[in-house]
């Protein structure tokens, strides 16, 4: 009996320490770095840097399929868009809005911001160049190919983004003023406040006709471009990108600032129609 006990004790002690070095040895095999690279693509979203980028309204499409990429390979970086008129996002960020990261479709934008202190002058690029385009429904049977067809009797609405504040709207002004049409055509003319609400206007055939970025016009489905407009008629159009100086977050921004100029993200943009400059 004595001896039975003595061989149940021993057993006891021997599973004992079986268990003790199996838990050391599965301690031993998960290290401090590699616990940390298993968490990283699941942080909760509290855990995360949430980046706030303003962008013009003409890289809506093109950014949200750029973000699923750009997130996949920084799981700890979160991107949350603001899209508008360039000049509306200037003036949010000059009045203390959130901002990471400013797109703009126009060099004046940035560089007003720069002048102001508010844009970091070292991580500033020209990401993006455009072209200005003419559109109409696909409904549309009206004969237009040129700016001088919208001075037709059957033209009832013509319209563009707020010059002030819109870029693409800015340079159909400057397209329409060169070619003497701009104030001829004030009775006729639609302003909108970015360049999609343009698009929709056409699109819905509250417009006859409107002034987009090509890229804009590739989007849709429901509008054809009649006319690209001579690039001598307007400023070039180019897309300045910034990382804003008080960025709360200037090394997560200038990680997303990098991805955008990659060989990866050029691919996208000229997909959507945009040229990157060389």
């Amino acid at each position: 009996m004595l001896k039975q006990a003595k061989l149940s004790m021993i057993s006891f002690f021997l599973l004992a320490l079986i268990f003790i070095s199996a838990c050391a040895s599965s301690n031993a095999s998960s290290p401090d770095d590699a616990d940390s690279a298993s968490s990283a693509s699941s942080l909760p979203p509290s855990e995360r840097t949430e980046l706030t980028i303003s962008a013009a309204a003409s890289l809506t499409d093109v950014l949200e399929e750029l973000q699923p990429i750009f997130e996949e390979a920084h799981p700890a970086i979160q991107l949350s868009f603001n899209f508008g008129g360039s000049g509306s996002l200037q003036q949010q960020i000059e009045q203390g809005a959130p901002a990471d990261l400013f797109l703009s479709a126009a060099e004046k934008n940035t560089q007003a911001l720069i002048d102001k202190g508010l844009i970091d002058t070292e991580n500033t690029t020209t990401l993006l160049t455009n072209e200005l385009v003419l559109i109409t429904s696909n409904n549309s049977d009206q004969p237009i190919t040129s700016e001088q067809d919208l001075t037709a009797e059957d033209i009832k609405i013509v319209a563009l983004g707020i010059p002030e504040s819109v870029p693409a709207g800015s340079y159909a002004q400057e397209a329409l003023t060169s070619l003497g049409l701009y104030e001829q055509l004030q009775s006729k003319i639609v302003q909108a406040k970015d360049v999609r609400q343009v698009l929709q206007y056409v699109e819905t055939g509250n417009a006859d006709a409107g002034f987009v970025y090509k890229t804009d016009a590739l989007t849709s489905s429901k509008v054809k471009i009649v006319h690209t407009v001579d690039p001598a008629s307007y400023t070039s159009i180019t897309y300045p990108a910034g990382v804003v100086s008080d960025s709360k977050y200037p090394e997560a921004a200038e990680t997303f600032y990098d991805f955008l100029q990659s060989p990866e993200a050029h691919a996208v943009f000229t997909s959507y129609g945009f040229s990157v400059p060389e």
